[in-house]
Order: C-alpha cells, then sequence, then structure tokens
C-alpha cells in the first residue's frame, strides 16, 4: 500500500457502498479454498484449520442442509445455541452455501425466552453444544428430533460433500437473521443477506486494513452482529484468520491476544473497561494488536486502553440494523461519535429538527441504507423506517462544532424536577470517577413526582465505597449540575447484562432501590442534596415507602 492511500476510519466506504468483491458465498468459500488454502483460517485452543478445510467442513454441513430439507414452509432456518466454537463458521458457511438462513439464539437468555426467539424465527434445524442443556430440551418441543445436530459433529463426523455438486443461492438470499441485543423488550431478528453481509465483511476490511497475515480475536459472542460482521466476515473476505474465545474473559484476553498472535478484536464498551481493572503490568503494550472497533467505550476508557495496549479503538456509532454508520476521525473530540453528514439528523418525535445542543432521535433522511427489515415484524420494520427514514431508536444531540455526541436510548430519559434530560450524559460522567470500572445510570420514580437518578455502580476491587467522599466528588469535581447527582447508588460486583455485554438498565430500573430485589448488592442515597451518601437500610426503605403511599403513587413502588 502506497503512502498516499488511506487508512482506519479515513477509508472507511460507508455502510452499504463497499464492493462485491465476490459473487455470493459459494463462490468465496470456493475462491477461498484454492487461493488461500494453506493459510490458517480458524484457530481454536489447541486447533487450527487451514482456509481449504473450512471449505471443505462447510460444504459437508450445506450438504447436509440439503438432505435434511426445507420445512413445511419451504424454509431452512438452522438455530445455532452454541457459544464461540468451530462449529459456529462451519454452520454459518454451510448454510450461506446451501443457500439456507443461519439463526443466531442467545445463549444468555432464558429458556422461555428462547423458545420465543426460535418459533418467531421459524427455526426447524437446531445445532448446540453441551453448554446449555435447559434450552436444548426447551427446544426440542419445536424441532423434530432428527433434525437436532450436535456442534461437535459438524467437524468430525458428517460424510464429505462436492461443494461444487451444490448450486449457488442469489446473493440476496437471507443468510443470517441477527437479534438485537434486547436491552429494552423482547429481541428483534434483523434480516441479513449474503449480500449485506459480504460487504459489511468488506467495509471492515478495509477499515481495519486487514490482509492475509492478520489474525482476528473474537471473544464477543458470535451470535450478535459485532463478532460476525466486525471478527468474521472481514477475515474470510481477506483470507485471514480468526482466532475464538468460547466466552469473553478480562484475565483472558491478552494472554489469548499473545497465544494467537491476533492482530485486530470487536469489542463494546463495558469489557474494554473490565479488561482494563485487571493488573497493570509494565509489558501490556508487547503484542501484535494494531486495532479494535467497537463501540461504547467510554472517552476515558478508550483512551487508557489505547495507551495501556498499544492499540488504536475506532469506537463506532452502528446499529445491528446498519441503517447508520458514524466513524470517528481525528478531528473528533473524545466521547464523541463524529461528523453525522449531510444525511444524519438529530429529530423530533414528529420529525423536525432539534437545535443545536438539544437531545433528539438519530435519523438518517437518506432511508435504510443497508438496513433489510426485521424477520416477521413489519410493525416494527414500519416504525424503523417511517417517512422513508431511518430512525436508530437512539438519542444524540449535535454540538456547535457539528459533532454527534449519543446520549442514550429512547427509553433512556430522566424527568426530575420538572426537566427532561437524557441518562448517558450522566453515565459518562460518573464513569470518570477513579474507583469506578462500570457504571449504569437510569431513572426510578420520585415519592412525589417524575423521577430520581440512580446508578448502579462496579468498583474496582480494592476500592471501598465512602459515602462522603463520594458525595464531594459528585458536588466537585464530576462536572453534573446538582438536578443530574444521583440521589441512590447501588454497587456490585457485577450488573446484569444481555448476551452482548449491554447492560439491562430495564432490569435495574425494575429493582429500583428495593432491598428485596437487589440480592447482596448494597443500596445508598442521600437523603439531604448537601450531605453524604448512606446506608439505605430497611427503616430508610419503610420510610420512603410511606412517601409512596401518602402521595398515592404506590403503582410506582411495586411496578
Amino acid at each position: 500500500m502506497s503512502g498516499n492511500e488511506l487508512r482506519g476510519a479515513a477509508a472507511d466506504p460507508g455502510a452499504g457502498n463497499a464492493p462485491l468483491v465476490v459473487r455470493d458465498v459459494g463462490a468465496m468459500f470456493r475462491r477461498n479454498a484454492a487461493r488461500f488454502r494453506n493459510n490458517p483460517a480458524v484457530l481454536f485452543e489447541d486447533r487450527v484449520w487451514t482456509h481449504g478445510e473450512l471449505a471443505a467442513k462447510c460444504a459437508s454441513f450445506a450438504g447436509l442442509l440439503r438432505e435434511l430439507g426445507p420445512d413445511a414452509d419451504g424454509r431452512t432456518h438452522v438455530g445455532m445455541l452454541a457459544d464461540n466454537g468451530p462449529g459456529w463458521l462451519l454452520a454459518l458457511g454451510g448454510a450461506g452455501i446451501a443457500g439456507a438462513t443461519l439463526v443466531g439464539l442467545n445463549t444468555t437468555r432464558t429458556a422461555e425466552g428462547l423458545v420465543r426467539d426460535a418459533r418467531h424465527a421459524n427455526v426447524s434445524i437446531l445445532v448446540h453444544d453441551d453448554r446449555h442443556p435447559d434450552a436444548v430440551e426447551a427446544l426440542r418441543g419445536i424441532v423434530p428430533e432428527n433434525r437436532i445436530v450436535h456442534a461437535d459433529d459438524l467437524e468430525d463426523t458428517i460424510a464429505p460433500h462436492d461443494a461444487r455438486a451444490i448450486p449457488d443461492p442469489s446473493v440476496d438470499e437471507t443468510w443470517c437473521l441477527v437479534f438485537t441485543s434486547g436491552s429494552s423488550g423482547d429481541p428483534k431478528a434483523v434480516i441479513c443477506s449474503q449480500r449485506r453481509m459480504l460487504t459489511t465483511g468488506e467495509r471492515m476490511r478495509i477499515v481495519l486494513d486487514i490482509t492475509t497475515n492478520d489474525v482476528g480475536y473474537v471473544s464477543m459472542p458470535l451470535f450478535h452482529s459485532n463478532s460476525l460482521m466486525v471478527g468474521v466476515m472481514p477475515a474470510l473476505i481477506a483470507g485471514a484468520a480468526v482466532a475464538l474465545a468460547p466466552r469473553f474473559s478480562a484475565s483472558g484476553w491478552l494472554p489469548d491476544v499473545r497465544r494467537y498472535g491476533a492482530t485486530w478484536f470487536n469489542y463494546t464498551g463495558k469489557p474494554l473497561a473490565y479488561v482494563l481493572a485487571t493488573s497493570e503490568q509494565p509489558d501490556d503494550a508487547d503484542n501484535r494488536m494494531r486495532r479494535g472497533f467497537g463501540n461504547e467505550g467510554s472517552a476515558t476508557t478508550v483512551e487508557a486502553f489505547q495507551k495501556r495496549f498499544g492499540v488504536e479503538l475506532i469506537d463506532a456509532f452502528g446499529p445491528t440494523e446498519g441503517g447508520i454508520a458514524i466513524l470517528p476521525d481525528d478531528t473528533t473530540p473524545p466521547g464523541a461519535l463524529g461528523r453525522p453528514g449531510e444525511h444524519v439528523k438529530v429529530v423530533a418525535e414528529d420529525g423536525a429538527e432539534m437545535p443545536i445542543g438539544e437531545v433528539g432521535e438519530i435519523v438518517n433522511l437518506a432511508g435504510p441504507g443497508p438496513f433489510e427489515g426485521y424477520w416477521n415484524d413489519p410493525e416494527a420494520t414500519e416504525r424503523a423506517t417511517r417517512f422513508g427514514w431511518y430512525w436508530t431508536g437512539d438519542l444524540g444531540l449535535v454540538d456547535e462544532d457539528g459533532f454527534l455526541w449519543f446520549a442514550g436510548r429512547a427509553d433512556d430519559w430522566l424527568r426530575v424536577d420538572g426537566e427532561n434530560f437524557a441518562a448517558t450524559p450522566i453515565e459518562r460522567a460518573v464513569a470518570t470517577h477513579p474507583d469506578v470500572v462500570v457504571a449504569a445510570v437510569y431513572a426510578v420514580p420520585d415519592a412525589e413526582a417524575g423521577d430520581q437518578v440512580m446508578a448502579a455502580l462496579v468498583l474496582r476491587e480494592d476500592a471501598m465505597f465512602d459515602g462522603n467522599a463520594f458525595a464531594m466528588w459528585f458536588d466537585e469535581d464530576s462536572g453534573l449540575a446538582p438536578k443530574h447527582r444521583p440521589r441512590f447508588l447501588r454497587t456490585s460486583t457485577t450488573l446484569p447484562t444481555t448476551g452482548t455485554n449491554k447492560i439491562l438498565t430495564r432490569q435495574l430500573r425494575r429493582e429500583k432501590f428495593r432491598l428485596d430485589q437487589a440480592g447482596s448488592d448494597a443500596i445508598w442515597h442521600r437523603p439531604d442534596r448537601e450531605g453524604p451518601f448512606v446506608p439505605f437500610d430497611r427503616d430508610a426503605e419503610a420510610a420512603l415507602h410511606e412517601q409512596f403511599i401518602a402521595s398515592g403513587r404506590d403503582r410506582f413502588w411495586e411496578a
């Protein structure tokens, strides 16, 4: 590459604008088997598969899918219920070659939730591992026994099939259904055609500057778009290798990066903070990692991570649907998403553009872009594309310099003393406290009217909560206005998350400051805005409950 060529975020062709470099999935695997036959493709524990081996195994699974045939409605939707491993890539590739659809099932969902998701996505074949027996048992009620396959069987026992004997499907066939995180309700299944997956993989290959010599590291779950489109697809497009960890481990991140010689990785913001919370060593930057691509990293976390591990992080904004993608550049201030471009606006519910500095929903006036709709949910698709725009469901604001700032989900509003404001800017400020590893900010009901601000915190291992010190920090160092400062704090060793490590704020909102809901977590409150945080004990809880009853708001206590 010449010195005049763009690299990284500056080379981004934009969502949906990267070229289709192979005709379809089948053509990609045949090309990889011919051109990169002996190059490593999959690294997992002590196993190494070449691109030739991967292509042959994917073709074998495609042959099995053809033998099993479609369901009664003519569909072949393969549910994948497994932690990260080689079987995942075989199921992905085999489904693409066969013209089937792979449905990534969230392993952190309850059995009831998984049955709902599988029915919604018309799953008629199930591939699973041994780590989720209760969920598999629940799914046996909707998937016939002869259409249930163990993931290990994809690696070892399926008879070989000639990939050339399987006719190529259309590049516009649905290859994957990728569920949204479900952080604000039941997850929706995003339709991802072969075209979208292939062009997104090429876009990420360009942005991350990936060649055949690179190794991606994927520890985020493969049922989410972040791992598929940033970790797996660029590797398949480039003929590079992908190293898989079954699950994310903060203590295992750097040893894995060194073990596999990883040069890029995908992430979401909270795992970055957990890695940073591990014991720092003087040789942490002694690794081959060049770039990471993800989202929701706080400015302080991103800066500290880059410095400590010697890696460039591209913290982007882009929902699973793909309707908007914004990358920062060298001029972007810390914490901002980047410049939104002429077609991305912040608007009110009626579509009117919000004034500079005021919060509204982030939309793409140019249309849905690569977004191909939600499977089996026309109403949700219509809501997301009303006026012919793409509505993200995310809040943001544009500052005086034209930079876009994220302000949370559309349901993350708080109303305190008659003032409406978003939770995310407060969360961003709380996360800068030197003892805080992870923070979540959300609304809890006030006894009289509206809301109060509550924050759930994971503190550093050696940190002790000091109510006086925390109160002084909020008043003097946080930069938060008085109404924005938390009245309640919850300290925990871990916070509830989705399978993609997004904090389940809806669960925290539901549990509120209720001691019977908080388990072993400690709850603190600040009864006087000028005083310290003190334990929210049974007596304080009973007194507050009486206030709710006296105000006729007991329904908010129970809700």
